[in-house]
């Protein structure tokens, strides 16, 4: 499964915010946008969600930039 997500990075803590109109998912997180901070807090939390292990995540397109697609396994069933 594909993706779209805008990432909101420097936030008070990482959290889903939305579901946009055009289908992309807003995402919070706590952590900086610099040295790739923000796409392994990313990762991380998609993983958690998703309850797969983080090597079955990946991003992509928009490594530094806060327009993303990130890869998930079909089997991931997201709690929105």
């Amino acid at each position: 499964m594909i993706l779209k997500i805008k990432v909101i990075p420097k936030a008070p803590h990482t959290e889903f915010v939305e579901t946009m109109s055009d289908g992309t998912l807003k995402i919070r997180l706590k952590a900086v946008a610099e040295k790739g901070r923000a796409n392994k807090e990313l990762i991380d939390f998609l993983a958690k969600t998703c309850k797969v292990d983080k090597k079955e995540v990946s991003i992509l397109s928009g490594k530094t930039a806060p327009h993303k697609l990130v890869k998930l396994p079909d089997s991931c069933v997201f709690p929105l």
